[in-house]
């Protein structure tokens, strides 16, 4: 599949405009500041609502990354003018697409607190709530909850169900995103040492530009691929070691009651 396919179908996520700074920590404010000086191309109108791809948000990266880097809004809009003219800036907007665009195929939901609390019951203390914030497992949206992972919030109301403390699974989730972080950290340092690297602090030029987004495309499953093996070794490895010994003490007993 080639960088420009990847970066369509990209494009098929819509995002208002209050989900799209959020998402590219930035601002409403900006957003339209950006919109006024033609550093980003206006929304697609439906009725009286502006809906946002990809695409914009590939580009209000870009300007993020380069205000970043020093540049004032002048530089970056005399840089983008200078790429269009030269190159084809449908191909920037591909490769930051490829490096930027979200990893999951999750659809962010919304729950009131009513739902919330319906789900983890009394577990859903005020300590719960604020850990869960601080983990961005929930985000304050108004008067209720934006979910970027319901699959998290999924697992995480069975395990409470299943008798897990709340607050204590809170603790291992910061632990685990802790070391998630590093591991997910180093990777990307290889991927960039040895993809990017050899480019040092210049651009790449612009024919090499569509072979680099799809290389990132396709090592996104190869990383994945990767990764979860090494989880399911390590639960594996963890289950044997401490549910393995309680069960063998469980059937030892057992077995000690049955001689009796």
């Amino acid at each position: 599949m080639s960088a420009e396919s990847h970066a369509s179908h990209g494009s098929s996520r819509e995002y208002s405009i209050d989900e799209l700074a959020r998402i590219a920590g930035s601002t409403v404010r900006n957003v339209r500041a950006y919109q006024d000086r033609g550093l980003m191309p206006p929304p697609e109108r439906r009725g009286r609502k502006g809906i946002y791809n990809e695409d914009h948000l590939s580009r209000l990266r870009i300007i993020n990354r380069l205000l970043e880097r020093g540049y004032t809004l002048s530089n970056i809009d005399e840089l983008i003018a200078s790429w269009a003219q030269g190159r084809d800036i449908a191909d920037l907007l591909g490769l930051e697409t490829a490096v930027g665009s979200p990893w999951s195929d999750e659809v962010p939901d919304y729950l009131t607190m009513t739902e919330l609390v319906s789900r983890f019951g009394s577990a859903f203390s005020g300590q719960a709530l604020k850990k869960a914030i601080a983990l961005d497992i929930i985000q304050p949206d108004g008067l209720r909850f934006r979910v970027p992972s319901p699959r998290i919030l999924y697992a995480g109301s069975e395990l409470v169900k299943a008798g897990i403390p709340l607050n204590a699974m809170l603790d291992v989730v910061a632990a685990l995103r802790k070391n998630v972080e590093e591991a997910a950290d180093q990777m990307v340092q290889l991927i960039d040492s040895h993809v990017f690297g050899k480019y040092g602090e210049r651009f790449p030029p612009a024919g090499d530009i569509p072979e680099l987004a799809d290389l990132i495309w396709r090592l996104r499953p190869l990383v994945e691929m990767a990764v979860l093996p090494e989880v399911a070794r390590a639960m594996e490895k963890a289950a044997n070691q401490h549910l393995g010994d309680r069960l063998a003490a469980v059937l030892e007993h057992m077995h000690e009651q049955r001689g009796r």
